[in-house]
């Protein structure tokens, strides 16, 4: 029986797996290993602090917050760029992909300039009593701004090989749209949109350059992990730093995992794999 695997195929995976090792896995391995050295009570002691649980907290609850905002908007957005022709349109799905292209420092800046008390968005919110800012809700905007894209690019591809006839019919069988879009278009695209809400919410957690100017870094109030862990590094507390480290690193990781096993239930479904 002839083999299936194209030529080259040893000498591809060779290379695969020493850059995946070089690049990844003897870095995560070194992290590991460094964090090894600590003892199991110091790691719970730096990892369960008053400070670190404050950071997880509004790492952790800024993504998800921002996550959910992404998942609903990146839906409109990407059913917008598949579904409809305006002028325009090119610019609208080039912006999308913005974030990925910006450096998280320039947007923090930005973002921190428009909704600063002084700012054109700021100011107005901060005369009706919501200040966006150096709080919390200023994190969630950070984190949305940079994680819609994930959603968007996620969504586009499965929307794009929808068949439209299949809605068309049910629309000639007496569906309703709201039936269409629950019985025909949302079980289609639940796969996706639960993937690109997950890497979004990974992106969030570990985000740093575009948190960092409009979070305001007050321990204990608006301090996000990364930050705690860049701060312990600056005070030389390494054992702090690679105990923060090691948790963001699982967290992660459980969730990109997550992602990649709804990528594979989602091929399942629609007979791609």
């Amino acid at each position: 029986m002839a083999s299936r695997r194209a030529p080259g195929f040893a000498l591809s995976l060779g290379i695969t797996l020493a850059v995946t090792g070089a690049m990844i896995v003897v870095p995560l391995l070194a992290l590991i290993r460094s964090a090894s050295a600590i003892s199991f009570d110091d790691f719970i002691n730096l990892t369960m602090s008053p400070r670190a649980l404050a950071s997880y907290r509004l790492s952790f609850g800024a993504a998800a917050v921002a996550a959910v905002v992404n998942a609903l908007f990146g839906l409109v957005t990407a059913w917008v760029l598949v579904r409809y022709r305006f002028p325009g349109r090119a610019l609208v799905d080039a912006l999308v992909d913005l974030p990925f292209a910006l450096p998280t420092a320039v947007a923090g800046l930005a973002l921190c300039a428009l909704y600063a008390k002084t700012g054109p968005l700021g100011a107005p919110l901060a005369r009706a009593g919501l200040d966006v800012a150096f709080t919390p809700i200023g994190v969630v905007v950070a984190l949305t701004f940079i994680g819609l894209p994930f959603v968007v690019r996620t969504l586009q591809p499965v929307l794009e090989q929808l068949d439209v006839g299949v809605e068309e019919a049910a629309a000639l069988l007496g569906a309703s749209r709201r039936q269409i879009f629950a019985r025909v278009v949302l079980p289609a695209l639940l796969p996706a949109w639960l993937t690109g809400f997950t890497l979004a919410l990974a992106r969030g957690i570990g985000e740093y350059g575009s948190v960092v100017f409009i979070a305001g870094n007050m321990p204990l109030s608006t301090e996000v992990t990364p930050l705690l862990i860049v701060t312990r590094l600056e005070q030389y507390d390494v054992a702090g730093a690679t105990a923060l480290a090691l948790v963001m690193l699982a967290a992660s990781f459980a969730l990109l995992l997550a992602g990649n096993l709804l990528q594979r239930w989602g091929a399942r479904r629609l007979g791609i794999a």
